[in-house]
C-alpha cells in the first residue's frame, strides 16, 4: 500500500498567511507545508485540502482514479470547491466500515477532539492509522492483537496519542510514526527533527510517497540521556517532553519535600502539573536500585540535589570530614550510580545542573560543590548515548 503526503502542515499550513513568527519565517523550501492530505494507492483521499489537485501532480500523481474522498475534521471558511471528477468528501460516522472497489477497507476511529480517525487496511493487509489535527483515539483500553504498519497523526500537538497507541501495542517497535498537521508552534527547522526521533517519529517533505509495510530502520530513540543547563533554562521541559510519548513513566525527584518552604511547594507543584497523569512519581535518591531494575522509563530530576544529599549523608561540607574519609565515600557513592547508570536496561532521561560557568563560590564547602557535580556530570555524560545543554530554552546536541 502506497501513501503520498500530498500536505503535512496545520489546516492553515506553514507558513501561515501574513504571519510574522519566527517559526513561519524560516518554513522555506521542504520546509513549507500545504495542510495535510494524504492519498492512498491513487485511489483514497484522505482530506480535501486546496490545491490538492496540483499536489498530486508535483508528486507524479493523479486524483482521476479516487474511488473515494473522506474527512477527518470540520473544515472552516467557506465551501471547498470539489475538484472534477472526484466523488463527493464525506464523514464516515465512528466505527463504521467501508470497502472500496480497489480492495482497500476503511473503518472510522473515534477520536477525543472534533474529528474522526481512519484505519485503512490495504489490499495485502497492510493497516494504516491517520488522526485529524489535534485528535488523539478515545476508549483505547485493550491491547490489540496486531500494532499497525504506520501511524500518521499530529505528534507534536497531542504526543499522547502516540503514548496511548503505544500503551495497548498499536504501536510497536517496528511501526512507523509520521508527524503531519505541523504548525508555527512546532520549533523550526532541525530542532523538529530531533524533537520527533526522540518519539520515534518523523517528519517528511510534501509530496514523499511511502511504502506502508516497507522495511525501515524506526528513529533511533536514545536509551540513556542527559540533560544540563542553567537555572530557569528549560532543562526539565526538555526532559520531560522527550518521554512525553511513553505510556507510564516513573518520575524521579531526588529533591524531595521541604517543611515549611511554600515558595519550594510551589515549584514542586508546577512540575507536577506539567506531567501527564499516566505517570508515577517517586521521591528518592537510591537511584542505583531503580537503574538495577527493570521497569518503564526515568526521568531523574535532578543529579544535583542527588549530590546534595551524598554530601550530606558523609558531611562533605566539613573540611575536618571531607579530609577524614568523607571524599573517599563520596567517591565510592557515585561510582554506584555511575556504574549503575552503565549497566542499566531502562530507559533513562537524567536532568543535572551547570554549575561551573558562573561565579566561583565564596566558601571552600561551595567550591567543593562545584567541583564534585562537574565531575558527576562527566562520569555520567560518559555512559549517556545522548547529551543535551539547554540554553535559554534551546536544546544544544553535545552528544548523539
Amino acid at each position: 500500500m502506497e501513501l503520498t503526503l500530498l500536505g503535512t502542515g496545520a489546516p492553515d499550513g506553514l507558513p501561515r498567511p501574513e504571519c510574522p513568527c519566527a517559526a513561519c519565517a524560516t518554513a522555506r523550501g521542504p520546509r513549507a507545508r500545504a495542510a495535510t492530505a494524504l492519498l492512498v494507492d491513487d485511489a483514497l483521499l484522505l482530506d480535501l485540502t486546496p490545491g490538492a489537485v496540483f499536489a498530486a501532480a508535483r508528486a507524479g500523481h493523479s486524483l482521476t482514479g479516487v474511488r473515494q474522498v473522506l474527512l477527518t475534521h470540520p473544515h472552516d471558511g467557506p465551501a471547498m470547491e470539489l475538484p472534477a471528477g472526484l466523488p463527493p468528501a464525506a464523514r464516515v460516522p465512528d466505527g463504521q466500515e467501508l470497502t472500496l472497489i480497489s480492495g482497500h477497507r476503511i473503518r472510522a476511529v473515534s477520536m477525543d477532539a472534533p474529528g474522526t480517525g481512519y484505519e485503512v487496511t490495504g489490499p495485502e493487509g497492510e493497516r494504516l492509522l491517520y488522526m485529524p489535527p489535534g485528535g488523539a483515539p478515545a476508549g483505547l483500553t485493550d491491547r490489540v492483537a496486531q500494532p499497525y504498519e504506520m501511524v500518521v497523526g499530529d505528534v507534536t500537538g497531542r504526543p499522547d496519542a502516540v503514548a496511548r497507541l503505544r500503551a495497548v501495542a498499536a504501536i510497536g517497535p517496528a511501526t512507523e510514526v509520521i508527524a503531519v498537521h505541523i504548525d508555527h508552534d512546532a520549533p523550526p527547522g532541525p530542532e523538529l527533527d530531533r524533537r520527533l526521533a526522540a518519539s520515534g517519529a518523523r517528519t517528511v517533505p510534501d509530496g514523499t510517497t511511502l511504502v506502508v509495510g516497507d522495511y525501515r530502520a524506526v528513529p533511533d530513540v536514545p536509551r540513556r540521556t542527559l540533560v544540563t543547563g542553567g537555572a530557569r533554562s528549560g532543562k526539565s521541559v526538555e526532559a520531560e517532553r522527550r518521554l512525553e510519548t511513553f505510556p507510564e513513566v516513573v518520575y524521579v525527584a531526588t529533591g524531595g519535600g521541604r517543611d515549611g518552604d511554600t515558595e519550594w511547594a510551589a515549584r514542586i507543584g508546577l512540575h507536577r502539573e506539567r506531567r501527564p497523569a499516566a505517570w508515577r512519581t517517586e521521591e528518592t535518591c537510591e537511584l542505583a536500585e531503580l537503574l538495577e531494575s527493570d521497569g518503564p522509563p526515568l526521568l531523574i530530576d535532578c543529579l544535583s540535589l542527588w549530590l546534595t544529599d551524598a554530601m550530606d549523608r558523609v558531611d562533605a561540607w566539613s573540611d575536618a570530614a571531607w579530609a577524614n574519609g568523607g571524599e573517599a565515600a563520596l567517591r565510592e557513592r557515585i561510582a554506584e550510580l555511575v556504574g549503575a547508570v552503565r549497566g542499566t536496561r531502562r530507559t533513562v532521561v537524567a536532568v543535572t545542573n551547570e554549575v561551573g560557568s558562573g561565579v566561583v563560590p565564596a566558601t571552600a564547602s561551595g567550591r567543593r560543590f562545584r567541583d564534585e557535580l562537574g565531575r558527576l556530570n562527566a562520569a555520567v555524560a560518559d555512559e549517556c548515548e545522548h547529551v543535551l545543554l539547554v540554553v535559554a530554552g534551546q536544546a544544544v546536541t553535545l552528544r548523539g
